[in-house]
């Protein structure tokens, strides 16, 4: 089996998992960038508590679901979205105003399209959670 995007089959695990009631999911491989998307979508409480569990390899991470994520997904192609540009996005990938985030790849590092705004920055886009 090969990994094309990481990412995505990461996104779809959480999501297929959360469609069928399952309580946590193991994520395999675990890379850097899961580690930081997870990390955004703990502080927005869409998933519980997440470990990284070392195998020898590349690891994988085990991560309790909490049933709040309706859908999740990466953006692919990655677009490169400027400090005031984000609203078009919104409109394309979330379902309503002010539901669900946008996750963006940053100067600054991984966080959401709120706090990117606030900071007025720019960057490219990951994937979306609602």
């Amino acid at each position: 089996m090969t990994l094309l995007d990481p990412l995505a089959d990461a996104m779809s695990s959480i999501y297929n998992s959360e469609v069928v009631g399952k309580p946590e999911v193991i994520i395999e491989p675990a890379s850097n960038l899961i580690e930081k998307v997870l990390r955004v979508m703990q502080v927005q409480g869409y998933i519980g508590e997440f470990e990284h569990i070392d195998d020898g390899k590349a690891g994988r991470f085990r991560i309790q679901l909490m049933g709040r994520t309706n859908k999740c997904g990466v953006i692919k192609p990655r677009y490169p979205v400027r400090r005031d540009g984000f609203e078009s996005f919104e409109k394309r990938y979330l379902p309503a105003y002010n539901f669900g985030v946008l996750i963006v790849t940053t100067p600054q590092g991984v966080m959401t399209h709120n706090e990117a705004k606030k900071l007025g920055i720019g960057g490219r886009l990951l994937a979306y959670v609602y």
